[in-house]
Parts: structure tokens; sequence; C-alpha cells
């Protein structure tokens, strides 16, 4: 296994951020072979646990490992985009709250104590691993640049920007995984958008999944009408799209390391 890190790079107009890019050993064991890419979103808590916030990461290095030796995934390169302290603005998605609506909402949002300080640079974002990151990785890497080889996925915020990104850069991302995200953020206008977003699901797959206790116990009524709307934007479940709901998970980084395997095989599955 390798685990490069890339220190502060920058893009116009977002704070400087790390990146970690981890490559499995199969890579340096077939090095005529070329691999999926996984970009994932609050890097410092994939692989390191004492850079990870509570200590405990997501073991996504050994899980990906684990399964691939299995032979039930193909293995992949893990991209870790680390946070920034505007990480909020970073992952809030901004199209949704394009609408009379939703400029309310974000109005009311600017005016609460401790949010003056956050820019909204989702699209800014994006843009930094679309056009910058993901070309200096292909560049670098030995890696299947196509949509259908190249996923992103987060938890919480992470999961609403990765769900966000597939709908935003379809012909880039061929699948999400959305873990926990965090709807009561979006809960207002995300119906809509995705009703008109969406990418198809001829070649697109996306997972959600959340638990039951502290923050995640308001994700399941949010996740249910977004469920709907999978159904009737065409996705099959178990095929094109996965919702999981595990009792007893609470919003935290053991929970999401324990059920880590449900997402890696849905995505990167044989």
């Amino acid at each position: 296994m390798q685990l490069d890190h890339y220190e502060q790079l920058t893009f116009d107009g977002l704070l400087p951020r790390n990146v970690d890019v981890w490559v499995p050993s199969a890579y340096a064991e077939n090095v005529d072979c070329a691999f999926p890419v996984i970009y994932m979103h609050d890097g410092q808590n994939l692989f390191e646990p004492e850079k990870a916030y509570t200590g405990v990461t997501w073991g996504v290095a050994e899980a990906i490992e684990r399964l691939s030796t299995e032979g039930r995934i193909e293995p992949a390169i893990v991209v870790g985009i680390w946070n920034t302290e505007n990480r909020f603005g970073d992952y809030q998605p901004t199209r949704p709250f394009h609408t009379p609506k939703g400029e309310r909402i974000v109005k009311r949002m600017e005016r609460r104590k401790g949010m003056g300080d956050v820019k909204f640079s989702a699209d800014q974002y994006l843009r930094f691993i679309v056009e910058s990151l993901k070309p200096m990785i292909d560049g670098n890497y030995r890696t299947k640049p196509d949509l259908h080889n190249t996923f992103i996925m987060g938890s919480s915020m992470g999961g609403l920007i990765s769900l966000y990104a597939i709908c935003e850069h379809p012909q880039v991302f061929g699948g999400a995984g959305c873990v926990s995200p965090h709807w009561p953020a979006v809960k207002w206008v995300i119906l809509p958008y995705l009703q008109d977003h969406l990418p198809s699901p001829e070649d697109h797959r996306i997972y959600f999944d959340h638990g039951t206790v502290d923050l995640d116990k308001s994700y399941g009524r949010w996740q249910k009408k977004v469920d709907a709307v999978m159904l009737n934007k065409g996705y099959q479940p178990e095929v094109g799209w996965l919702t999981r709901v595990y009792k007893g998970d609470r919003h935290h980084e053991e929970c999401w390391q324990a059920r880590i395997e449900v997402p890696l095989t849905f995505l990167l599955g044989k």
C-alpha cells in the first residue's frame, strides 16, 4: 500500500487544502493495470487515526484490500480531500437554493450567529475536483478516468456534496456514496432540485444510508422523500440505487467504518 500526501493545493476562490492519495497493494503488483478512483471528502478522517477528528478512521484502505482480496470488488485508488475551516460552505449544495424560496432560506442562514464568515463555495469546490485535482490524479497515477470508474463519497455534509457532484457533473462521476447525508441542511429545497437534476439511471449508481441515533435519527423522514424521487426518476432499488438504514448507528466514524463495505461493494462490486 502507498499513501502520498500533497500539501496546500489551491484553486481560485477556495482555501488551500491537503490531499492524500492511497493506492492499493494491487497497484504495485500489477504494473500494467489501471484502477478506478474514489474521491472522498473529509480526507483527514480516512487513513491515519492520529489525524482523524475522533481518532477513528473510515478504515477505507483496509476494507478495499479485504474486499478486493476476496474478489468482491475491483481494487481502487482513494483520493482523500481534506476539509478546511469553510467546510460547511464548501459542502453545502448551492443550486437547490436558486429559487425564491431558497434565496429566502439563505438570507436567514446568513443572519444566524456564526454564519457570517461562511462562504458558500460548493460549485468552486466541485470545479477544483473536476478541473484541477482529477487531471492531476489521472496524469500521475494509472487510473481508469471514465465516469464508470470515477466515484465520489462522503458522510454528513460530505454525503450532500457527493450527491450534488453526481448531479452537477454526471459526465465525470458514475457513482456517489452518500453516507448519513445531512438532509436538514437542504430539506426544503432538495426534492425539486433532484427531480430536475438527477443523472440518468442507465449509467449512474447512488448509495444512501443513515443510522437511527443522535443526528441520524432525523434523517429517515427526508430519506424516504428522496427515495420516492429516485423511484420516480427510474432508479431501480438494489441495481442503480441503494438505501440502507442501520438501527442503533450514530453519526460517527466508528459506525461509518463498520458499514463501509456496503457502499464500496455497491459502487465497485464485480
